[in-house]
């Protein structure tokens, strides 16, 4: 224990000098890499019986600092789109044959979407390994470029590590993900706020995972780069949400939010916030009750507008679900969603009708979810005539 602390330690001057020396990063920045560096070459020398048992840990553990150093350095010289763009290449070229659903064996081009799929998916995965491992914020994301680089490089050597197998084999660990993932298909794997509300399949409130809440998984699915003010609205609606929740005191539905969009399991969430299965549950029951407060009262003309259910678009509804709606509602309601087309506030509105403001709020979120009501009962519909 004694030489591998002192090894440590010179391992640690080895690297600050170096990246003080080679990159234009703080002497902050530096130490934090640095130490973050020097600790994870500590511990895979600590625990690993190989390195014990070669009478060697010193030789090993300055082998282990300075390959590290050389892929940040690698990666920061890259700079951060060169970079990202190094990694992708990288990791898609070792899983390119692993990706290979049935339904898709013909298509180059579908089979190189699902590989951005499942990489996006990873570097998600590899983020919270890195928090993890560095015993960093939950919420930790790099942001310079030599935090950037570590990360890159970091996800790199994940993504290489040969996790150990039956009769003695090994395999690395981004062909077994890309593996599973291809057996998973067809399978959305995009992180959206349905998700974040719903946990995973096998939790208790199955009637969540509605059609009207499918419309926020699709819109979350959809891709940023394709429609850059899409992606915008989408980072709006979480950005307001995220305050919408802290404004009101619900800290911990806001980390539990924070999480599901991490794509974190449903253990990983409780072991995090250090919750049993039943308090985790109690908590995501509470997040679904504000969120639907958001979505249907609180900012309702954003969210309409992201997932293009505005009242431009008659609420998403198609001509005969928009002619349901009027068969059911009565003459004030009518009245309201002309004058809300019209553009009126709710204080014109409520003068108008010769109601409270508080009122015509309350009659405004029934309508509203009676439309969602509508929208669900058509995409349940059309499931259940897939799945015949």
């Amino acid at each position: 224990m004694v030489e591998i602390c002192q090894v440590s330690e010179e391992n640690l001057k080895l690297l600050l000098d170096e990246f003080q020396q080679s990159t234009r990063a703080s002497k902050q920045n530096c130490q934090s890499v640095a130490e973050r560096i020097k600790q994870e070459v500590e511990r895979i020398c600590i625990e690993s019986k190989r390195i014990q048992a070669s009478g060697e840990i010193s030789k090993w553990a300055k082998n282990l600092a300075q390959h590290r150093l050389r892929q940040c350095l690698h990666y920061y010289k890259l700079g951060s789109r060169e970079g990202r763009i190094h990694l992708h290449s990288s990791l898609s070229a070792i899983v390119y044959r692993y990706i290979t659903p049935p339904q898709i064996q013909s298509s180059y081009q579908a089979r190189l979407n699902l590989i951005e799929d499942f990489l996006q998916q990873f570097y998600l995965e590899a983020l919270n390994a890195f928090r993890r491992e560095t015993e960093l914020p939950i919420m930790y994301t790099p942001h310079t470029l030599l935090e950037l680089a570590e990360y890159m490089a970091f996800t790199e050597r994940y993504g290489k590590r040969r996790i150990p197998l039956s009769g003695g084999r090994s395999q690395q660990l981004i062909i077994l993900r890309a593996q599973t993932f291809s057996h998973q298909q067809p399978k959305e794997t995009s992180v959206d706020i349905d998700q974040a509300a719903e946990g995973t399949t096998s939790d208790s409130d199955k009637t969540w995972n509605d059609g009207s809440i499918q419309q926020v998984r699709e819109a979350m699915a959809a891709r940023q780069d394709t429609d850059d003010d899409i992606g915008s609205l989408r980072q709006v609606v979480i950005e307001e949400l995220m305050a919408y929740l802290e404004e009101r005191q619900q800290q911990d539905c806001a980390d539990y939010f924070a999480l599901r969009l991490q794509d974190l399991s449903t253990g990983e969430i409780e072991s995090i916030l250090n919750l049993t299965p039943r308090q985790r549950d109690y908590l995501q029951q509470r997040f679904k009750y504000h969120l639907l407060k958001f979505a249907m009262g609180h900012r309702w003309e954003l969210v309409h507008q992201w997932l293009e259910a505005d009242l431009e678009h008659n609420l998403g509804l198609t001509p005969t679900e928009w002619t349901a709606l009027h068969d059911q509602i009565d003459a004030e309601q009518k009245s309201l969603l002309d004058l809300k087309h019209k553009g009126l506030s709710d204080e014109a509105i409520a003068k108008t009708l010769g109601r409270k403001v508080n009122q015509v709020k309350k009659k405004w979120h029934k309508l509203l979810e009676l439309a969602w009501e509508l929208r669900n009962h058509s995409n349940s519909g059309a499931s259940a005539s897939t799945d015949e």
